[in-house]
């Protein structure tokens, strides 16, 4: 049986969120706070801003219960998805079919894992977060809130990395390594040291900016 998902935010991002989500089975509707001068995202309409959604949730005879964010900027999207519990809204997680998910692994509510990601045993991946297309995720990583792991991105065993961080396209994480909240590491960067909170780092290795 098919059900309804609110996707919030019409951007490329979207569009893969989309496509993921109508493989597993969802009926997907946009909502983007472009609306009404943004009016479609490829073939698919979009019905209104985020607001508009969350007056339709409180239309009993038109509610949509289940929603995901597919917002990119990491601050965005921690401040569209607790809107959206705040309102009652099922936050679902994605997870493409083809991406390699341990038994053992956790992934909370809001998170989308794309298109052959693999995340391994006792891996953490917190509220919200987006693991990207082929992006592995080793044993025992512990992913916070909100954050980005880019596509081809590595994370090698026990990596620890905190709330609303960006790690770059094809960068590698040398196992046991701590990165803070609100970091930013560089596309293709090799991190082999501990990195504080509000740091962007960048090369290889990695050399705080």
């Amino acid at each position: 049986m098919t059900k309804e998902l609110a996707i919030v935010g019409a951007s490329g991002h979207g569009k893969v969120v989309a496509d993921i989500a109508e493989q597993l089975g969802f009926i997907v509707k946009f909502y983007d706070d472009g609306y009404p001068s943004k009016t479609h995202i490829e073939h698919w309409p979009i019905y209104g801003s985020c607001a508009d959604l969350i007056a339709l949730n409180n239309t009993e005879n038109k509610r949509i219960s289940n929603a995901i964010v597919a917002i990119g900027n990491n601050q965005i999207r921690q401040q569209k998805v607790e809107l959206l519990k705040q309102n009652s809204f099922n936050l679902i997680t994605l997870i493409h079919p083809t991406a390699v998910i341990s038994q053992y692994a956790t992934i909370a509510q809001g998170s989308v894992v794309f298109a052959g990601a693999i995340i391994n045993a006792f891996a953490n991946i917190g509220v919200g977060c987006i693991v990207n297309t082929s992006a592995i995720i080793e044993h025992d990583c512990i992913i916070g809130d909100f954050t980005h792991i880019c596509p081809n991105t590595a994370l090698a065993g026990g990596v620890v990395i905190g709330c609303k961080s960006w790690v770059g396209i094809g960068s590698q994480i040398k196992q046991l390594i701590v990165i803070g909240d609100n970091c930013m590491i560089g596309a293709g960067s090799t991190v082999v040291k501990n990195l504080p909170n509000n740091v962007t780092a960048f090369g290889s290795p990695a050399v705080p900016q």
